[in-house]
């Protein structure tokens, strides 16, 4: 083994990929980084497939679901309706509210409570969705306005670039 030899594996290491070996700690493998990133992708794809797949449901669930989607859009609709009724024939639009003048109380408040228990649901889920989104976004605020703090005292025209200013100071810091 020459001298030659003796430095090459001294530097390179010994073994038949020695430079190539040498190499990947300072640069990335690039048939080896597209194999991690296939790897990668195909599990996001797989996860996403999972999460996005359609449950077979049976013609009973389907249809509930569908039933489930028309109160909202009728009774939008349906004032939507009323208001243009009342303009396009005022007369048979009084006719039918004096019919409904004549509902009995019971049936007011048993039709509130209907429309209180199906919506009060949806509007009780998204309240707490909500309050969930809105607990996260809280507990940031206090390294905000921290930030906003440090960022008006750096900001300063009269702010000497000194380790006495404590925001420049401790701005550097974390810089560091």
């Amino acid at each position: 083994m020459g001298l030659i030899e003796r430095i090459f594996g001294v530097v390179f290491g010994g073994g038949r990929n020695a430079v190539a070996e040498t190499i990947e700690v300072f640069r990335e493998n690039a048939e080896k980084g597209a194999a991690r990133e296939l790897d990668l992708r195909s599990a996001t794809l797989e996860q996403f497939a999972r999460e996005f797949r359609v449950v077979r449901r049976g013609w009973f669930d389907r249809v509930m679901d569908a039933i489930n989607r028309v109160p909202r859009p009728a009774m939008a609709l349906g004032t939507l309706g009323l208001f243009v009724a009342a303009m396009v024939d005022p007369v048979w639009f009084a006719a039918r509210m004096q019919g409904i003048a004549l509902v009995p109380e019971p049936l007011w408040w048993l039709l509130g409570a209907i429309v209180s228990f199906y919506f009060g649901a949806r509007h009780q889920a998204k309240g707490q969705e909500f309050q969930r989104e809105l607990a996260q976004t809280v507990t940031r605020v206090p390294e905000v306005v921290d930030n906003l703090r440090t960022l008006d005292e750096i900001d300063a025209p009269e702010a000497p670039e000194s380790a006495e200013n404590p925001a420049l100071a401790r701005w550097k810091r974390k810089a560091a």
